[in-house]
């Protein structure tokens, strides 16, 4: 798509949401007030382990931003950039967290201007509450918390992403 057609009003949020955090779900509801159209991208790696399939992702995601008529979820493999242009979107949405996290995506926000200078990325600082959350953590919870795992997920993840991840953990644990 030609530079010229971006639209600067939608705006694209990538990522692997495996799990979809109250943190992921924070700059999607706050990009949503933002501009006009926001996509989700779930990203898929072949050659990455993730714990949902994309569809189930992409199936989560939907769930939690039910209620934004101006959300949608799509999947995508390649270069973010890449899909942010074929969405005819002129921004690339981020979250930052922490100072390692505002270090890295000054890094990729570079790369990507290099390999795109026709798509901004605009970054939101992520609502306090939010800054120790990590898939990583989540994980940890799920598998290790046992029977109040669930009561202590609903700090860190949206409701209807509860119960899946502990399925996950039940299936794998069994």
């Amino acid at each position: 798509m030609n530079s010229k057609h971006l639209d600067p009003r939608h705006a694209v949020y990538v990522g692997s949401f495996d799990p979809l955090t109250l943190g992921h779900e924070d700059i999607i509801r706050r990009g949503a007030k933002l501009f006009d159209r926001v996509t989700i991208g779930v990203g898929v790696n072949p050659d990455k382990k993730t714990l949902f399939t994309s569809e189930e992702r992409m199936d989560l995601i939907r769930a939690v931003v039910s209620s934004l008529d101006n959300v949608e979820v799509l999947t995508f493999e390649g270069l973010a950039v890449d899909f942010v242009r074929s969405c005819g979107s002129g921004v690339m949405l981020r979250g930052v967290r922490t100072l390692t996290d505002i270090e890295s995506e000054f890094t990729m926000s570079l790369a990507n201007r290099a390999l795109a200078p026709d798509i901004e990325s605009v970054f939101l600082m992520s609502s306090e509450r939010y800054t120790h959350i990590s898939s990583t953590l989540i994980k940890q919870i799920a598998q290790l918390g046992q029977e109040t795992a669930a009561d202590h997920l609903k700090a860190f993840v949206p409701e209807p992403v509860i119960e899946p991840l502990m399925a996950r953990f039940r299936v794998r644990g069994s």
